[in-house]
């Protein structure tokens, strides 16, 4: 079976691949996450997943390792929402979500000496009605400060939350769903006993 390695300094995705019992190896990469001009979300994302997991196994023997890349966007009228720059512009993001849907894509890339294959999943999210006192708060508590959109589904920011269509896993950095396939079809395995 060949070695897994992730190509991603995300702890959410860490915890998702041990949640469903994944042996893998960190690979810390560094890519320009910059969109090209005029490129749509879904191109976005995917070409991040895509380029981390290739960076990723250029550091790696090909012949006997895979490299999972992954990238997570929020996406309003089709303007990405990446993380915040500073507590303005998180204000900014949470009032524009609020009482609204949003997408959320991630892309997941599978990369070896073969080749690399890239998944997307779409999700849309609906938030209820967010008060600029209570989106001061949530920014106070330092969570939004690093995450696409500026919040965070599997943390505080999970109270905006009034529905959610599509997968949870997705929405949190990986959908698990989607990876469990990926792996399989590489020959990798989920379920072992020991991770990490």
């Amino acid at each position: 079976m060949p070695a897994l390695f992730l190509a991603s300094a995300s702890p959410r995705r860490r915890e998702l691949l041990t949640q469903i019992g994944v042996p893998f190896s960190l690979l810390s990469v560094s890519i320009d996450e910059t969109p090209g001009m005029a490129e749509a979300p879904d191109a976005y994302v995917q070409r991040l997943a895509r380029e981390k997991a290739l960076a990723g196994l250029a550091q790696v023997d090909q012949d006997s390792a895979c490299v999972l890349g992954a990238d997570t966007t929020v996406v309003l009228d089709q303007q990405i929402l990446g993380k915040p720059a500073d507590k303005a512009d998180a204000l900014a993001m949470l009032q524009a979500l609020s009482g609204r849907e949003h997408q959320v894509m991630t892309a997941i890339a599978l990369a070896n000496g073969a080749g690399c294959e890239v998944r997307l999943v779409c999700s849309r999210v609906r938030f209820r009605a967010i008060g600029i006192d209570e989106a001061e708060r949530y920014w106070a508590s330092g969570e939004p400060q690093d995450k696409a959109g500026g919040y965070a589904i599997q943390g505080w920011g999970a109270v905006f939350v009034s529905s959610l269509e599509g997968s949870y896993s997705a929405v949190v950095g990986l959908p698990l769903c989607e990876t469990a396939q990926l792996l399989e079809a590489y020959g990798l395995r989920y379920w072992c006993k020991s991770s990490v």
